[in-house]
């Protein structure tokens, strides 16, 4: 993980401040970003203002339109899933490739990062939950060696970070789920699997997420009935 920079610039501190507030749910899809009133809370003019927004423009979080200037970005479902089917795909691969060169010292992170979501679940603190599933997956194709592979893994990643945190506190046992899908995969990179075995599993554990996904969308639609 990068270390993050201890004198933000201007922009900096606009961009980490306005990005916090859509991935929290502060800012709803659709809703519009007032510069003028967002450079007030923050004390700064509002030319950093429009810099960051422009960045969050290329994250994906915010867009342009007619008549609204700047809003956050709305994700339907078959985005959510069109996004998470690509990226079980890439992370497989590239997990696959990890396998090749990783060791103890990469595992036994690992196995802490899976204990720290472990107990951030047991504390509801979803948002953290989520911080550190990033993590596990960034440790494992961080390793693959592929600097295209890990910018395409990066960029599917943004569109989703949305509703990441969403998905978790709309679907709770999907998060204990996960725990143990990951220790399943902690166990086939120790044991140096075949590079087919650790592909299937890590794309499955990604799809796992979509099924789960589907079904509690279908549940909230024969409720509404």
């Amino acid at each position: 993980m990068e270390e993050k920079n201890k004198n933000p610039s201007k922009k900096q501190i606009a961009y980490e401040h306005l990005r916090k507030l859509i991935l929290d749910g502060t800012y709803g899809s659709g809703q519009r970003i007032i510069i003028d009133q967002t450079a007030k809370e923050l004390s700064l003019s509002p030319i950093p203002v429009r810099e960051a927004i422009r960045q969050l423009e290329s994250d994906g979080l915010i867009q342009y339109k007619p008549y609204s200037g700047a809003v956050v970005t709305s994700i339907n479902e078959s985005e959510y899933i069109e996004t998470l089917s690509v990226l079980s795909l890439l992370e497989g691969y590239a997990a696959a490739l990890s396998s090749l060169t990783m060791n103890d010292h990469d595992f036994e992170n690992l196995i802490n990062l899976n204990k720290e979501m472990e107990i951030a679940l047991h504390n509801f603190e979803l948002e953290l939950f989520g911080k550190l599933n990033e993590c596990f997956h960034a440790e494992i194709y961080e390793k693959c060696g592929n600097s295209f592979l890990m910018e395409e893994i990066k960029q599917a990643q943004q569109r989703m970070n949305r509703v990441r945190k969403s998905m978790f506190t709309m679907v709770p046992q999907r998060a204990v789920q996960s725990i143990r899908e990951h220790e399943s995969i902690i166990k086939l990179l120790k044991e140096k699997a075949s590079f087919e075995e650790i592909e299937s599993l890590v794309r499955k554990h990604k799809l796992n997420t979509i099924s789960t996904f589907k079904q509690r969308a279908e549940s909230n639609q024969d409720q509404a009935l």
